[in-house]
């Protein structure tokens, strides 16, 4: 006599229940055919950027200069402080925008104007030697972005001569000589120039949807500006944002 089987004594209808079943191990169906990824186009905030930048870059020049008096730094302080909310608005729309090399840059901006507008306007104690070695600090972050940003080229140059900038102002502020300061404003001056370039460049790109102004584009930054949709496309699965982690 022999024992009968579980399946035999379940009509022959009942099937093997799997060995990752019964340890609890869930199987989900294959959801990239339901997957769609939405893409929201928005105006370009980067003119908005540079001609912030040349807007303070312009005070601050002036009060380095001597064109202002001494007595107006807190009026300075107060023209340049709307330049923190306005690049940090720059940048949050530049992330979005899936740039993280115009949003880095923007951002670091941002966080350059508020120090210093706080420091004019609180006349803290040993202001000016913090915000030279913040300068210098400044310095250091732009010697490494100008190696990631050369296929931006308006960004690149804006960059490169905010470079000397941050180095004269940071000096000035350590050292406190006078003919450093002087040409810091002086090359205030030069960014303010470049930027407002920039930001007139890219403001008539975006309304005329064609390139009026050379701006210097190449490699990837190019293939985006240039480039079909198939382009733009590329590797979205692997961006921040549908990637599982930053």
């Amino acid at each position: 006599m022999t024992a009968a089987s579980p399946a035999a004594d379940g009509g022959g209808d009942a099937q093997a229940t799997p060995p990752e079943a019964s340890q609890g191990r869930r199987f989900e169906p294959d959801l990239r055919s339901m997957t769609r990824i939405n893409l929201h186009p928005i105006a370009s905030p980067m003119p908005l950027g540079f001609f912030t930048i040349a807007i303070a870059s312009v005070m601050t020049g002036c009060l380095q200069l001597g064109l202002f008096d001494e007595a107006a730094r807190a009026a300075v302080a107060f023209t340049v402080l709307p330049a923190f909310v306005l690049q940090l608005l720059v940048s949050v729309l530049a992330f979005g925008a899936r740039d993280v090399i115009a949003a880095t840059l923007m951002a670091v901006f941002a966080g350059s104007w508020l120090p210093y507008a706080l420091i004019m306007l609180s006349g803290a104690a040993d202001g000016l030697q913090v915000l030279g070695v913040f300068n210098l600090a400044l310095l250091c972050f732009g010697v490494l972005m100008t190696a990631v940003t050369r296929p931006k080229r308006a960004l690149w140059l804006v960059l490169a001569v905010s470079l000397p900038r941050w180095a004269a102002t940071g000096l000035a502020g350590i050292t406190g000589a006078e003919w450093l300061t002087r040409t810091s404003g002086a090359l205030g001056f030069v960014v303010a120039l470049v930027a407002m370039y920039a930001a007139f460049a890219l403001m008539l790109e975006d309304m005329r949807s064609e390139q009026v102004l050379p701006i210097g584009r190449s490699g990837p930054a190019h293939l985006a500006v240039e480039g079909d949709l198939a382009v733009q496309l590329r590797n979205l699965e692997r961006q921040a944002g549908v990637r599982r982690t930053l």
